[in-house]
């Protein structure tokens, strides 16, 4: 009885679990790339984080890849377009955003992806959602909002708009794009999917690293360039797109859209626990809100 209690709960909470991974390598992600901004333009950031990846993933994974091959046939279309908005565009995107507006700003502007999800989840697999899940998105962004604002809603209206606002828009719209695209993917190993994928995202990436390495020149050779890049390379590619892969797999783009409001809720507390900040009262009604809406979206689920 015992080990198929605890199977049970696996399968229940082993998705969350990996879906909270993400959000962690990300927040660190936003902030080191405003960090990094004038040291390493965008496009060698996201070039060379991708190259990184797949040095570092290819030896392992390479044979499981060819074991793979005969079960792609057919789905080169959703592999490029992963690639394409997953790989390629979203994180240059995003590094192209953070030369010319802020780490807060990237992160108020990711609140926006749950939405995005749901609105792509309608356009392409006419998935619907029901106004308690919708309650528990906006519940969710607000939130993340609150804590982006430090508890000061009102303080949005003044924030300063620019360029790289836009870009971090459009980044949004192109992750969600990926999450919605990512249940149509080939079944073959999680490991394959993500080489072939990234493969194809640095392939992309060549012809504008090249493009910029002409205009601006190689980016800086610093210890703290190459760590950046080290860490990048790592975690927010290889293990939260392993994670987050997953984790869509099982319970869908929707519900794993939500886990992407906790980026604001981590960048926080990296910011206290790193950065000597005092957690303060909004920090605890921005998670409380961010955790409640999670929890009314997947309540309202297992009634509808």
């Amino acid at each position: 009885m015992s080990n198929a209690t605890d199977e049970t709960t696996t399968k229940s909470f082993g998705p969350y679990l990996l879906l909270i991974l993400p959000p962690i390598f990300w927040a660190g992600n936003v902030v080191l790339a405003r960090g990094l901004s004038q040291q390493i333009p965008p496009m060698s950031m996201s070039f060379l984080r991708w190259a990184g990846a797949l040095l570092f993933l290819a030896p392992f994974t390479w044979r499981q890849l060819q074991r793979d091959r005969h079960l792609l046939k057919g789905h080169w279309t959703v592999i490029w377009l992963c690639a394409l908005f997953g790989i390629a565009s979203f994180n240059s995107l995003l590094y192209t955003a953070t030369q010319t507006t802020t780490a807060l700003n990237c992160a108020l502007m990711q609140t926006l992806m749950p939405a995005a999800i749901i609105f792509c989840g309608f356009l392409l697999n006419r998935e619907k959602v029901s106004l308690q899940q919708g309650a528990g998105v906006l519940l969710c962004s607000l939130g993340a909002v609150w804590i982006v604002l430090q508890g000061k809603l009102l303080s949005i209206g003044t924030l300063r708009l620019v360029s790289g606002d836009l870009w971090m828009l459009v980044a949004v719209f192109c992750y969600a794009l990926y999450s919605t695209l990512l249940p149509r993917r080939p079944r073959v190993h999680p490991f394959s999917f993500l080489l072939l994928t990234i493969a194809l995202g640095t392939l992309m990436l060549i012809p504008p690293f090249v493009l910029e390495l002409i205009v601006k020149g190689p980016p800086a050779a610093t210890p703290s360039v190459f760590g950046g890049l080290l860490y990048i390379a790592l975690f927010p590619s290889i293990a939260a797109y392993i994670c987050w892969n997953r984790g869509v797999e099982i319970i869908g783009a929707n519900r794993a859209g939500l886990f992407i409001n906790l980026i604001p809720v981590f960048a926080a507390g990296m910011a206290i626990l790193f950065l000597g900040e005092e957690f303060k009262r909004f920090h605890l009604i921005g998670i409380l809100m961010v955790l409640g809406g999670m929890v009314l979206f997947q309540l309202a689920k297992k009634t509808d």
